[in-house]
């Protein structure tokens, strides 16, 4: 049946027209992805970048970032300043037309600025959108001058101080909490992104001031190896299978590229790929291109030089990626990103131009080098090798489950819920926990998986190993997901796992080989935010019929401080199979009254390299951080 149309259900008077900066108020993911915490440090990214580009150009040699109170920050450089001439179309200084007007620059004609990160023109302007207020000064030929801002809008003229002998361009700005859920500047976020910055630009000083804090802690970045020095500083602690890092910078077509490498005894590889200094944390056609280029020329170089036989299968990219950590950073004049928050890169001719001059440096870098070449030749055959073992004993597993019926591990007791959405599944330590879970549970949504003992370490492991374990297996089976290349995470039968281990060394210990696990192998699950750990109590506290739990020792004295009684029973909880089922529902299974905590990644790398120093095997960088952490550790019997 055809539908009626109505007439007068879509006239003019329904199109809403958004003059200067009211898009980036009235859809603010657009410009900046989140209005969350991350969302508020994106804002800071930017005004950084906009010095980062006059330092590319070769007008700034030093950049200072300040934490303010009031949850304001500030950015100063010294480069040529903001103008503040008229603009002949606006016929506004040209300040404030920049700061509030959407696509306003210098970045788009080509002549001020090249291979630059903020080619949106959206930057400053944004910041300006989402301000609570902000403050522009500029110090430019012998002059200083300013400009407040609120919400995007002028709430001065631009004023003229008086003479100055500085240079430069200060952004002072406070996010504005109608926008932000939480507005929170975390400073190790900030010295991590500032730190990487340093590297990326070599010769570039960069300062860091928390004057939130009495005194002010001050931090210096300022590096000369760049990304050579970089790469050090994300392997160190790890034992490096070659001699010589591998380094290379070339053009192609316009396009500058940077690439370095080197390889571990590690079994995880990590890159990071940058365009215009701006990390793109899902790669893109650069990153494509470097991995094109290894592949290809380590193969030629193996079998021009009798490593890889005539018969002998060609490395693949996974083989050749065990063990990698690499760097690619390319300049290029008109980068084109997936949306304002640049997390890819899509141009193709990124791929032809890095996957030119790498080619050609590896080849070059091989014949100088082949003590390196061999090395990770061999490394990389013997992966390839273990890869072969692995599928082998991942198709076992997965087929016997296809032969089972799909038929789920003997030891779990599922859930009626077919659900992921509703359901959950449990994963305690040992048969007695498992027995007081399953009587504690609510069937309906809750799954109860006991695991015997310690699982095996992943991080000392390859695949091949991994899935001979019994209890990996069985935790493979229930999640539904697969594993290595086959994992698909939409196939997951639980949306909360969480991870319910005694309040002692060994649960802890336990704890920590399941979230390696799960961080080396499930990743997906920990990023979609299905991963959490129980907190169970550590005591019941009970005068007369009044019983209270304590999840620590401070709140256990609390307790005792709130009932005033003189006959109180104090009982400590070694485990969880020391609870009785009631017991168990009412302090860490009931979803009303239960702690959960949510495994979260802030940094990958940096939770990667804490991963390589617990449960690595080099002993040297596990005792180094638990000197420098012990006095900071807070409840450790939690």
């Amino acid at each position: 049946m055809k539908k009626e149309i109505k007439p007068g259900e879509y006239t003019a008077k329904d199109i809403q027209i958004l003059s200067g900066l009211e898009p980036v108020r009235k859809r603010p993911g657009m410009y900046i992805g989140s209005t969350g915490v991350e969302g508020v440090h994106h804002l800071l990214r930017e005004i950084v970048f906009n010095s980062i580009d006059e330092a590319i150009m070769g007008y700034c040699d030093e950049i200072k970032v300040s934490l303010l109170s009031k949850n304001r920050v500030k950015v100063e450089d010294n480069g040529r300043g903001i103008p503040v001439d008229i603009h002949p179309q606006t016929k506004k200084p040209a300040l404030e037309t920049i700061v509030t007007t959407l696509h306003a620059g210098a970045k788009f004609g080509s002549k001020v600025y090249v291979c630059t990160g903020g080619l949106h023109g959206v930057g400053i302007s944004a910041v300006c959108a989402l301000s609570k207020y902000m403050k522009v000064q500029v110090f430019r030929d012998g002059y200083e001058y300013y400009q407040e801002y609120s919400r995007g809008k002028p709430i001065t003229n631009v004023i003229k101080v008086g003479k100055t002998n500085k240079r430069g361009t200060t952004v002072i700005f406070e996010p504005d909490p109608e926008i932000f859920k939480e507005v929170r500047f975390d400073r190790d976020k900030i010295l991590h992104f500032l730190r990487q910055q340093a590297f990326l630009n070599k010769g570039l000083k960069f300062l860091f001031s928390d004057q939130r804090t009495k005194p002010p802690e001050n931090y210096c970045f300022y590096f000369e190896g760049g990304i050579v020095s970089y790469l050090r500083y994300l392997t160190s602690g790890q034992e490096k299978i070659m001699k010589n890092i591998f380094y290379c910078s070339g053009q192609k077509n316009g396009i500058l590229v940077e690439a370095a490498f080197c390889y571990t005894d590690e079994y995880e590889s990590y890159e990071e790929a940058f365009a215009n200094n701006i990390y793109n944390p899902y790669g893109g056609t650069h990153l494509t291109g470097f991995r094109t280029a290894l592949t290809k020329t380590f193969n030629e170089y193996a079998r021009k030089n009798g490593i890889l036989k005539e018969n002998d299968e060609n490395l693949s990219g996974e083989d050749i990626r065990e063990g990698l950590t690499a760097i690619v950073s390319i300049k290029i004049e008109n980068p084109q990103f997936e949306g304002q928050t640049k997390e890819k890169l899509g141009n193709p001719e990124a791929k032809v131009a890095v996957e030119s001059v790498v080619s050609e440096a590896i080849l070059d870098f091989f014949e100088k080098n082949p003590s390196d070449a061999r090395a990770i030749l061999q490394k990389c055959i013997l992966a390839q090798k273990a890869r072969k073992a692995a599928k082998a004993a991942k198709e076992t597993v997965l087929r016997k489950g296809i032969l089972e019926g799909l038929t789920l591990p003997g030891k779990l007791a599922d859930c009626t819920t077919k659900n992921p959405e509703n359901a959950e599944l449990f994963i305690v330590e040992g048969e007695s926990a498992g027995g007081s879970s399953r009587q504690a549970r609510d069937r309906r949504f809750q799954a109860i998986l006991p695991l015997r003992g310690k699982i095996l370490n992943v991080e000392r492991a390859r695949l091949d190993k991994i899935l001979a374990s019994k209890e990996i297996r069985s935790l493979i089976i229930a999640l539904g997901t697969a594993i290595a290349e086959d994992f698909d995470i939409e196939k997951i039968r639980y949306h909360r796992i969480i991870i319910a281990c005694d309040a002692d060394v060994d649960g802890n210990h336990i704890k920590t080989l399941l979230l390696t696990l799960f961080y080396r192998y499930f990743r997906p699950v920990i990023e979609r935010g299905y991963l959490y750990i129980a907190k169970p109590p550590l005591y019941k506290i009970q005068a007369g019929k009044e019983v209270r739990y304590a999840y620590s020792e401070e709140e256990k004295e609390k307790v005792l401080k709130e009932l005033k009684k003189s006959s109180v029973s104090i009982q400590r909880y070694k485990g969880l199979g020391e609870m009785n089922p009631e017991e168990l529902w009412e302090t860490t299974m009931n979803p009303e009254k239960r702690v959960l905590i949510k495994v979260k990644i802030e940094d990958a790398k940096e939770a990667d390299r804490t991963f390589d120093i617990l449960m690595g095997k080099n002993v040297l960088p596990r005792k180094r951080f638990i000197y420098t952490f012990a006095k900071k550790v807070k409840n450790l019997d939690i």
